[in-house]
């Protein structure tokens, strides 16, 4: 009766991983339909950003703008350099949110391994 219970138990740590960590596309939000210049990217890879920071300053006819992140993260890659053109939806860069990336398996792992245990 014992070994049913510590089986939900140990799934329950399950859930909790990929909260701790996933990779994420940065995109351009709305700006219309017009195509615009990045004119300054204002993070650097391996830099810790919080949501609504700037990430990079656009200029289009008559204006100019910053893009703000959508979500707090680690940069990992960015996808464009000054003066390329961007629209909305353009991919700029990619996050790792909050945790680290071998979380998800370290957690996954005891899972399988206590079933066997219990049977």
């Amino acid at each position: 009766a014992s070994a049913p219970v510590a089986a939900p138990a140990a799934a329950a740590p399950a859930p909790a991983a990929p909260v701790a960590s996933a990779i994420q596309e940065v995109n351009v939000p709305d700006i219309g339909g017009d195509e615009v210049e990045v004119t300054e990217i204002m993070v650097s890879v391996g830099d810790r950003v919080e949501e609504e920071q700037s990430l990079i300053t656009v200029e289009g006819d008559k204006a100019s703008m910053e893009v703000p992140a959508p979500f707090a993260g680690t940069v990992k890659e960015i996808k464009i350099t000054e003066g390329d053109s961007v629209t909305t939806g353009s991919l700029i860069m990619v996050f790792e949110t909050v945790g680290g990336g071998a979380a998800a398996p370290a957690a996954a792992a005891p899972a399988p391994v206590a079933a066997p245990v219990a049977a």
